[in-house]
């Protein structure tokens, strides 16, 4: 069958796989949890780049407070 669609076997039966995964005929991962995980993983990355951004501010803020003023 692959053959007759132009695409390697293995193509074939991963499609085949995903699929009876996504009908809950098979246990795994479906397509749509797999979005979800990689949207949720890709925002965690994002709030732990913004939190060390604002740790490393604010930390350079409180040494600039620190610092003796000359007159």
């Amino acid at each position: 069958m692959a053959e007759q669609l132009g695409m390697h076997p293995e193509t074939l039966r991963n499609w085949v796989r995903q699929s009876e995964i996504d009908g809950g005929v098979r246990p795994g991962t479906t397509t749509s949890d797999a979005q979800r995980l990689a949207e949720l993983e890709r925002e965690v990355r994002e709030l732990r780049r913004a939190n060390h951004i604002l740790k490393t501010a604010s930390a350079f803020f409180a040494a600039e407070l620190d610092r003796p003023t000359s007159r």
